[in-house]
């Protein structure tokens, strides 16, 4: 047989047998390259963070080429408007399910502001308010927005006084004003300051976290402080405050204190703020200071600036006496107490940066809380009266304050392991999006970058997304999956923030608040466990029209995403056969679901 091959290649007999045989070799070949290619791009895996898989190949179409993706008639969703009349505009499935809210035992702990997801997903389009117009541009937005878009007269008129917000004309105006600082945001954070100067605004402190922010001016002016605050309020009868908070640029989101944890990692902020934040510390034994001890940095800062700390009614005074017995038991030392022309008083905590306070207590009260697994278990996790431990490192030390900022971004993180191949994965991550952000999404997508400031990374890593985009105007939401490795903690120690959730459910903010949503290779896993449509009715809720999302993915991924965002009437663009950019329209549906 071998002979018989070995002539039949000599004699060159059959030539045009010969000539097809090379041309299916080449075709193979050629195949095997392409698989070769599209295994190596699309290797990138979110429990791993990094991959070199987007790499220039000479194979490879140039950068700026991109596909628009037609429309699948196969595909036929018929989208319906939501109802519920005029509030619906405004829906948050797992903060206005009022069917679960009702049938609730009690409210004494605020049970009714937190989440109850509905059992059934929601597979209707919200309306736009009437006369909604894309949104103001950061950062004129800071101070005032379209009053259209956010249609919310009340606070207006109950924080006249407190210069919260004022309306002129088509706008809604944010003088800067506070009920703890009347004559300003600025004048109050340079007060800080000035009472306790080892804060060092942008340098030292550089993760803030806002507790009862209402619109959240206090963050909006840090931000010229290079600081970035994570400002909260629950949806209450102060109508919108998150809702302005978001539409003017400033990142904020919907948390209470009630029963559960935040959805914040342990010892994550440098400084934590209360300005007449109407939480009870006291309450329930204390568990509202037990949840900032677990989630303030060693060293870190509480600042509450309340009546307790200033007046001396019987009222105010059984709530500081309370408060300071906890605080106590808790090892937090008053740094200083202080107050300003107006009159209003603040004092400011101190967390400890060793564990001797707490062995030197006589009675293990509080205990410290036992952790088995070593991992931050705050989704839908009860509050508790225990002491958070200290975070050590590798060696058994208590983990030493993150490097200044802006040095913190790219220096070693004092959460990160020890090992040599996490800091080695670490540093791959960021080489790798630092190049992607440089080379993809900033300059070869189809992005209008001047129209974006919130942005959202639904599958957040290291946060090497949200680093490579710091020098341009925008605020990144990292949020890290509940199915995914927790690297919460590493954000913070960066300098960034975020949070966990899980994508099957609803995230806690309002309708039309993300200018972009991004996510890196999230859906398959995500499509284990819900309806990737389900996920998309999210993402339409979340993103603004005229907004974006950028979905790096595999070309299977991307082929089921491409029909559905089609059918909401989304533009879609394929870029290299992994980079989805949809973009949002203004339209809506004209038919009102029935049931």
């Amino acid at each position: 047989m071998a002979t018989k091959v070995q002539n039949f290649f000599k004699d060159r007999k059959y030539p045009f047998i010969f000539t097809l045989l090379l041309l299916l070799i080449c075709v193979t070949i050629l195949l095997f390259t392409d698989t070769t290619t599209t295994i190596s791009t699309f290797n990138f895996n979110p429990f791993h963070f990094y991959s070199d898989s987007y790499a220039k190949n000479k194979d490879q179409p140039p950068l700026n080429q991109y596909i628009t993706v037609p429309k699948d008639s196969n595909v036929n969703i018929e989208w319906k408007l939501c109802k519920g009349g005029p509030l619906v505009v405004d829906y948050i499935p797992c903060l206005d399910n009022f069917e679960a809210i009702k049938a609730l035992k009690s409210r004494k702990h605020m049970e009714h502001r937190e989440r109850h997801c509905p059992n059934v997903s929601v597979h209707c389009l919200l309306p736009l308010p009437k006369g909604y117009q894309v949104p103001v541009q950061w950062p004129k937005s800071r101070d005032m927005i379209w009053y259209d878009n956010v249609p919310h007269p009340k606070l207006v008129e109950y924080k006249k006084d407190q210069r919260w917000v004022e309306k002129y004309g088509e706008y809604l105006v944010f003088p800067g004003g506070g009920t703890q600082f009347k004559g300003g945001a600025d004048h109050y954070i340079e007060f800080i300051e000035k009472t306790l100067p080892a804060i060092q605004w942008g340098k030292h402190v550089r993760v803030v976290l806002d507790v009862g922010c209402g619109v959240a001016s206090f963050g909006g002016y840090l931000l010229d402080k290079n600081v970035i605050t994570m400002s909260f309020a629950p949806k209450d009868e102060h109508e919108a405050q998150i809702q302005f908070a978001l539409e003017r640029g400033i990142p904020a989101t919907l948390s209470v204190i009630g029963t559960q944890r935040l959805s914040f990692p342990d010892n994550g902020f440098d400084l934590i703020h209360c300005a007449r934040c109407r939480v009870h510390w006291d309450a329930d034994g204390g568990k509202p200071l037990y949840e900032l001890n677990r989630i303030l940095r060693p060293g870190g800062f509480f600042v509450w600036s309340a009546t307790p700390v200033y007046r001396n009614d019987e009222r105010d005074q059984q709530a500081w006496k309370a408060t300071t017995a906890i605080t106590k038991a808790m090892c937090w030392m008053v740094v200083t107490k202080a107050h300003d022309p107006s009159g209003h008083g603040l004092v400011i905590y101190q967390k400890p940066t060793s564990s001797s306070c707490y062995e030197k207590h006589e009675v293990n009260n509080p205990p410290l809380c036992e952790n088995e697994d070593g991992k931050n278990s705050s989704w839908y996790a009860l509050l508790n009266s225990c002491l958070t431990p200290l975070p050590v490192d590798g060696a058994g030390n208590i983990q030493k304050w993150p490097m200044p900022w802006p040095q913190r971004l790219t220096s070693k993180p004092p959460g990160l392991s020890t090992d040599s191949d996490a800091n080695d994965k670490f540093d791959k991550d960021s080489k790798h999006w630092s190049k992607l952000v440089s080379d993809v999404y900033v300059n070869s997508l189809s992005i209008n970058w001047s129209s974006v400031r919130n942005v959202m990374d639904m599958s957040a890593g290291y946060a090497g997304f949200a680093a490579a985009l710091n020098d341009r105007p925008v605020w990144v939401m990292n949020v890290v999956p509940i199915d995914a490795p927790d690297t919460l903690s590493i954000i913070y120690d960066r300098g960034l923030i975020g949070m966990y959730h899980d994508w099957c459910e609803s995230f806690n903010t309002y309708p039309r608040t993300y200018d972009l949503l991004h996510c890196s290779f999230l859906f398959k896993y995500l499509e284990q466990r819900c309806d990737i449509v389900d996920v998309v009715v999210e993402m339409d809720r979340i993103l603004r029209p005229d907004g974006y999302l950028v979905v790096q993915d595999s070309i299977g991924i991307l082929n089921k995403l491409s029909p559905i965002l089609h059918s909401l009437n989304w533009s879609v663009t394929l870029h290299q056969n992994q980079f989805l950019v949809g973009r949002k329209s203004f339209w809506r549906p004209t038919v009102v679901e029935t049931e």
